[in-house]
This record gives C-alpha cells, structure tokens and sequence, in this order.
C-alpha cells in the first residue's frame, strides 16, 4: 500500500535584519511576493539561528506586519522589547508547506527543486547544484564543477535567471570565480648597455 500522507518541506521566506524602536518589532528581508498570505497573524515560522542563539530549536509566532517607509516590520509574539529583539536579529524565517504544492511567486524555491539543476554561463554548463546554503549575510549556491565546488553568492546581479522547468540556473559570474586569473608576466628588468652602465657607476672615492 503506498503512503499517501502529503510530503512537507519549508520554504524559506524572510530574514529577520535588525530592532525597529523600542517595542519588539524588527525589520524584515521578504523573500515572498505576497506577504499578506504568509504573514498574517498567528503565522508561524521555524527559526534558522546559531546553535549559541537562545533561540535555536524554537519557533516564532507573528502578532502583526506592518509597513514603515516601505519596509516591512514585524511584531512577534514573546519579542517585548528591543533587547529581545536583538537577539533575533539575522535569524531566517521558513514556513512548512506541501511539496506538492506549487509556489507561484517570482524567485521562490523550495531547496530540493533547485539541487540538481544545470548551471550554465555563456550557454556552457559549467557545473550542476549540489546544494545552497542559507547564511545570515546571504544564500549560496555549492556548484559541483569538474575542479571541485564552487560557492556562488545566490544574487539578482549574478544568478540572473533559475528555470526549474528547463532544469537550467542562468549565472554570470565575475572573472575568477570560476578559473584562475592567470598572473601577469613581470616586465624583465631594464639592462645597461656595458658602456651606458660603466657611464653611470659611482666614482671610486680618492686614493687617501
């Protein structure tokens, strides 16, 4: 008999940056494109945070998201004041969600659709993903490259395209990340002609 219990994975939708006054609330990096679905209150989200965090293995709940000049702000529950605030700071915010379902947002990607994909620069596959890694500062993508494993920073201005459907990543990546920059020659050094340096040497000192 096959298992036909709904498989669930997470998805991974905001980062939490830094304190916003003095009341609790932090401000958020969205990676969805329709907060008002997966931030509402009662949301809850699992914690990606240092082991040494006091909220590590914990999840967050949200009371509110609001907008400050454009940047989302949230309010969360057992986050009173800026000092607890703090403590959250760089934390990464994912949801539990059906694999099956799919994500219709722009730039949103469950981890396993994406590990496999060909990488490709220029219209040549230079590696396929392996995995990501998602870092408080940014998420990498571990490309698996005939020379080994190379970490590219997941960004707009370097991963420009994903096509899960193609099963292609688009990448442009700066000069170096993917070969040795070879060094320049040195300029051989410049040589007298015997009589030019013979011309130019100290004069010996008077004999005493």
């Amino acid at each position: 008999m096959s298992d036909s219990t709904p498989q669930r994975t997470q998805l991974r939708v905001g980062r939490l940056t830094k304190a916003h006054g003095l009341k609790g609330a932090i401000k958020l990096e969205l990676f969805t494109d329709d907060p008002g679905r997966r931030f509402v209150p009662g949301a809850v989200f699992t914690l990606q945070v240092p082991t040494s965090s006091p909220w590590h293995g914990k999840t967050l709940e949200l009371v509110e998201l609001r907008w400050y000049n454009q940047h989302a702000v949230g309010f969360f529950k057992d986050v009173p004041d800026r000092e607890a605030a703090e403590t959250l700071a760089k934390a990464i915010l994912w949801i539990d969600q059906d694999s099956a379902e799919q994500s219709d947002e722009e730039d949103a990607w469950y981890d396993h659709q994406l590990v496999g994909l060909a990488v490709v620069r220029d219209g040549i596959q230079v590696g396929t993903l392996a995995r990501l890694e998602h870092l408080p500062a940014q998420d990498l993508l571990i490309v698996k490259t005939p020379a080994g494993e190379v970490m590219v920073p997941f960004v707009k201005a370097i991963v420009p395209s994903v096509d899960v459907k193609a099963g292609i990543i688009t990448i442009t990546p700066p000069p170096g990340l993917f070969e040795e920059i070879p060094e320049e020659p040195e300029a051989p050094a410049e040589t007298l002609p015997e009589a030019d340096a013979a011309a130019s040497a100290p004069e010996a000192p008077p004999a005493p």
